[in-house]
């Protein structure tokens, strides 16, 4: 779409928002809700039975948390919720001095801040108050200090007490000095409290948030970490944390969660979703140890998180090597991570401080790390354990440590990490990381339990940070149903969105599918780029047990001729606006467990590092690319800059498994899972 017709459309946008409230409105006069209330608050005067997308993210942390305060970043819950809603907020520079001026580009729908619960209390007691005498114990002041190497100090001190490290999971020597149980549920309250001063109860609707932490369990540096989400302001007295659960893991988290929250009969409900299974070290997606476990993880976990700053873990492929983990799709080499574990941010300086860093084979990277061979798996163990432990939805977020939540555009892209990835620091110690995505929810309205009951459901799906319109629908469906004035509803009627669950038709044919697919309109500053292709993927499990998958370009094709300006990155080509497809499975066999999702991938455009590169001077399309990094990294050493800077843009991609210059953004739908009768 050009500029022109992309204003037209932002023109007609308003007028179309103003009928579907009329509509909605109505609508909402004569029906209930199709979720559960739990909350007392006004219903919203924008209520849309047929559901629409809500963009939010569900992984943000700010000052509160351990990793987020000493990078020099001050900014806490009430600041970050700011910024969700299109407010600027001030951030430190590469020198964590506060001059950095960020504003998202569009406001987020709803918003959850997930501090880490761990260290909840002790960073309290060496922030907060200078009057209790913890404040003052050494370590405490290396978490205030402004030095680098004492920050990075006192991170790895932080992480060990975590239990992170080689010792198991220990409290602060400043627990000793001052109250960490009251500074524990003194944090606790204002994360509640910050909640609840920014959720919009009015009939407006205008933006959501959710009383949330993050459960931050390492082992070894193996990522098991979950989000906790609560539905509403019923919620437990106290997080659930590491130091809890020890070594008996996340399956004591959902224990006791339950002895904490569902268990009480009070209204309090609860998730938790995982994310970053590409750093666990193959640990995230265990096979149950029993059937609680199994029940436990179904009913928990509806939904993971499948990509934010630290990768993607959808998929894993090899460029150089033309190979994947357990896959051939070539489109797998998306924002993949070279390490399988979270010492992948071990750079300072623009040099790798530690060997654990370093990229693993795929004959050594888990399988499971990645969700498709986890979903995969699943169909094995349904066979085995009578049920799928492996019933997952999509979403994304961005898991930024900057109070920045829903700050995933490539073009205005700040960092996630304080000071350790501001200004030059992103491209010197941050290259192969990125802005993260958006979590995506089909709700009737933009209120708590709205959201979370489509998070329930999982009909979510994630982006890589653009805003792509995405339905998928499979059952008994009209052969002809685009088009149709009542599509949507008609969907429903005769189907299950995304996240649900089908069976052969009675007639015993293939069940058919419903893709409707619409580019991100962006905005008139930045219009969306174009679809190149919508494609369906599709797992399944064969008569002897072996797992399979099969990639379905449904619509559009990989040569379209679409790139981008080497000199500008301005976006050259076009490719799909809108899409409407009922599909088949060709392959289809009645018998075979399976799953589809779909992914709609975009028209290439310039990735984070080459904007930043390109501002920088250094062209990473350009012949004479080390000439200018080496000029642009002179200039960033006389602002206080360490080593060298700028010469990761030079990366030759062809040398690479994981790196390019140019990107697809793209969005992933949750499964439709068929069950075999």
């Amino acid at each position: 779409m050009n500029i022109i017709a992309n204003r037209l459309l932002l023109g007609v946008l308003p007028l179309l928002s103003q009928l579907a409230d009329i509509g909605s409105a109505q609508a909402n006069d004569n029906n209930s809700p199709g979720f559960e209330r739990t909350e007392q608050r006004a219903p919203c005067a924008d209520y849309s039975p047929g559901r629409r997308p809500l963009f939010g993210d569900l992984h943000v942390h700010t000052s509160y948390s351990f990793d987020s305060y000493l990078s020099s970043q001050r900014r806490d819950p009430w600041d970050a919720y700011r910024y969700a809603r299109g407010e600027a907020i001030v951030l430190p520079d590469a020198n964590g001095e506060q001059t950095v001026i960020a504003k998202i580009g569009r406001p987020l729908d709803f918003t959850a801040v997930t501090d880490h619960a761990e260290f909840f209390g002790q960073i309290n007691i060496c922030t907060q108050d200078s009057g209790k005498l913890g404040y003052w114990w050494p370590h405490c002041a290396m978490t205030r200090a402004q030095n680098i190497w004492v920050q990075l100090l006192a991170a790895s001190w932080w992480t060990d007490l975590g239990g992170q490290l080689e010792d198991p999971p220990s409290r602060s020597f400043a627990c000793t000095l001052s109250d960490c149980d009251e500074a524990d549920n003194d944090t606790w309250q204002k994360i509640q409290q910050a909640a609840e001063e920014n959720y919009d109860r009015s009939a407006e609707c205008a933006f959501t948030t959710f009383v949330a932490y993050e459960y931050t369990e390492a082992f070894d540096q193996n990522n098991m970490h979950r989000n906790v989400i609560f539905r509403n302001d019923q919620v437990a007295d106290s997080p659930v944390t590491v130091y809890d659960t020890l070594y008996e893991s996340f399956p004591s988290l959902w224990r006791q969660l339950r002895e904490r929250c569902t268990d009480l009969d009070n209204g309090c409900d609860v998730m938790a979703i995982p994310h970053n299974s590409n750093l666990s070290g193959g640990r995230m997606f265990n096979d149950p140890g029993n059937e609680e476990e199994l029940e436990n993880r179904l009913f928990f976990e509806p939904v993971v998180e499948l990509v934010q700053h630290k990768g993607a873990s959808e998929c894993r492929y090899d460029r150089l090597r033309g190979m994947g983990l357990d896959t051939t799709d070539e489109a797998c080499d998306f924002e993949q991570i070279a390490a399988d574990n979270l010492n992948m941010l071990g750079s300072v300086h623009g040099e790798v401080r530690t060997q654990r860093a370093n990229a693993v084979p795929l004959e050594q990277f888990a399988r499971r790390n990645m969700v498709r061979n986890a979903l995969k798996d699943g169909l094995v163990l349904k066979d085995i354990l009578g049920r799928n432990p492996f019933v997952m939805g999509f979403i994304g977020s961005t898991d930024t440590h900057s109070a920045a939540p829903g700050s995933a555009e490539e073009d205005n892209y700040v960092g996630h990490l304080g000071r350790r990835d501001a200004q030059y620091n992103n491209v010197q110690d941050h290259f192969y990381s990125n802005p993260g995505g958006h979590a995506v929810v089909w709700a009737e309205e933009n209120s708590r339990d709205s959201i979370f009951a489509a998070i329930r459901r999982k009909e979510t799906y994630a982006t890589s940070g653009t805003r792509p319109t995405l339905r998928f629908f499979a059952g008994d469906l009209d052969p002809q149903l685009c088009g149709q004035p009542d599509m949507i509803a008609a969907a429903y009627t005769q189907g299950v969105p995304m996240g649900g669950a089908i069976s052969a038709l009675a007639d015993g044919d293939a069940p058919r599918f419903l893709v409707s697919a619409q580019k991100d309109a962006g905005n008139l500053d930045n219009p969306g780029t174009d679809l190149q292709r919508v494609q369906i993927i599709k797992g399944w499990v064969d008569a002897t047990g072996e797992t399979h998958e099969r990639v379905f370009d449904i619509e559009g094709e990989q040569n379209n001729g679409a790139g981008v300006n080497r000199q500008t990155c301005a976006r050259v080509g076009s490719g799909i606006q809108r899409s409407c497809r009922v599909w088949q499975d060709p392959d289809f066999d009645a018998s075979q467990d399976a799953f589809y999702y779909v992914r709609l991938l975009e028209n290439p455009t310039c990735r984070w590092s080459t904007l930043q590169c390109q501002a920088a001077g250094v062209n990473p399309f350009d012949t004479r690319c080390r000439e200018q990094a080496s000029q642009a990294t002179l200039t960033a050493q006389s602002h206080g800059a360490t080593g060298d800077v700028f010469s990761k843009c030079c990366t030759d991609p062809s040398q690479e498994a994981f790196y390019s210059p140019v990107i697809q953004e793209r969005a992933w739908s949750s499964p439709i899972w068929y069950r075999a009768q």
